[in-house]
């Protein structure tokens, strides 16, 4: 037997479903409940997380949400025999694109702040709008985050980009309230 690909120390939780083909609305229910969670597809209704107390509960209640919805499904404890490399690879990868949508948003959100500051639309009320997207964004960044438990590699550039957002909205509520309460 070949165990070189088993790295000890991260066990798997692996849920294997089936849902009825009909109405299609129950398998996208079941697959959006997985992609929050952070859950990647090893292959058509097998999914995967590290395991982890939070991790377990969460699928716990989708195998119960299967079931109420006339499906099937399993909840296994595993570790990685062979392969493991490749298992963490793509749950990073999924943690990774996650990272790259902050990012782009991180840059839109740049854009939006150099848009109305070229405008010199300095309100409050585009302060406060601007706020609540960079609360959005940091929200988003805190759920990717909490799920990234093994190291994605685009985590420090979503960082950056947030922390350059924080920076430009500071920039802009500077010249806000100089134009609104006057120097």
């Amino acid at each position: 037997m070949d165990f070189a690909d088993h790295e000890t120390g991260q066990g798997w939780l692996l849920l294997v479903y089936r849902v009825p083909r009909e109405p299609t609305r129950l398998r996208a229910s079941v697959w959006r409940k997985l992609k929050s969670t952070g859950a990647v597809y090893l292959q058509n209704s097998v999914a995967v997380l590290p395991e982890s107390p939070t991790h377990e509960r969460s699928l716990r209640s989708l195998r119960k949400h299967i079931e109420e919805l006339g499906g099937s499904a399993q909840l296994m404890r595993c570790d990685v025999l062979a392969g493991n490399p490749d298992v963490v690879a793509t749950y990073n990868a999924a943690r990774d694109e996650e990272y790259e949508e902050i990012v782009d948003r991180c840059r839109g959100f740049l854009a939006e702040i150099e848009k109305e500051t070229t405008a010199e639309k300095f309100t409050y009320a585009e302060l406060e709008e601007n706020d609540e997207d960079l609360a959005k964004l940091r929200g988003w960044f805190d759920k990717v985050r909490l799920r990234d438990s093994l190291g994605a590699g685009r985590r420090a550039e979503a960082e950056t980009a947030l922390q350059d957002c924080v920076a430009a909205l500071d920039v802009f509520a500077n010249k806000v309230y100089l134009a609104e309460d006057g120097p």
